[in-house]
């Protein structure tokens, strides 16, 4: 089974068990034959891939009903690959998504670490820090660099570990991430995960 996520500029393979990377720009898909299962945030590239019979979009696959319209398809993806517990995809935007019994519960959106550390730089050349993963969360800090990391820190982390599941932590952040949270698993494979599960159950294309 060959499997892709589409991103703005990069495509993410998953073939027989080995994860490789490939530039959009290096890529023509009329040199694949074999039947590719995809999923895609580009639209550019998913209106060409339309004209190719062996590429087949997930995301037709998706019961749409259980989420929302603008949700993200590799949000939903990461939601897929679990039935109970709670998903953190910490890349660019940190996501945070509920599932309970396989049904989707909800979630959130936060700033990615660079992001927000790059919005405090913004605010003021004084808070141009990088964030202290050491640092405990639950005191008050006395430095810079510990007062920008509780202030976002401390209460993505707080809500996440209230919800009172299991934690699966993913993306590019997902293992400085996890080390704050309460038992998490790290996984970067859940995307292709919920791509299997929805393959395995669904009408194929």
């Amino acid at each position: 089974m060959i499997l892709c996520d589409i991103g703005n500029s990069t495509l993410d393979w998953y073939i027989n068990g080995i994860r490789s990377k490939q530039r959009i720009m290096d890529f023509n898909p009329s040199e694949h034959t074999e039947q590719i299962y995809y999923i895609s945030v580009n639209s550019k590239l998913s209106s060409v891939l339309k004209a190719y019979d062996n590429w087949c979009d997930i995301a037709n696959l998706v019961d749409w009903n259980k989420y929302y319209p603008t949700m993200g398809i590799d949000r939903v993806m990461v939601c897929e690959a679990i039935s109970e517990g709670v998903i953190v995809d910490a890349g660019s935007a940190i996501t945070v998504d509920v599932m309970h019994d396989g049904h989707y519960k909800g979630g959130f959106i936060a700033l990615g670490l660079k992001s927000a550390q790059e919005a405090y730089a913004k605010l003021s050349p004084a808070l141009s820090e990088s964030f202290n993963f050491e640092v405990d969360l639950t005191i008050m800090a006395k430095n810079t660099p510990d007062a920008i990391t509780v202030g976002f820190l401390a209460p993505l982390i707080d809500k996440i570990n209230s919800l009172g599941k299991p934690v699966y932590v993913t993306g590019g952040d997902s293992v400085v991430l996890s080390q704050l949270l309460c038992d998490a698993i790290v996984d970067d494979l859940l995307v292709f995960k919920g791509m299997i599960k929805l393959i395995e159950k669904g009408q194929l294309c």
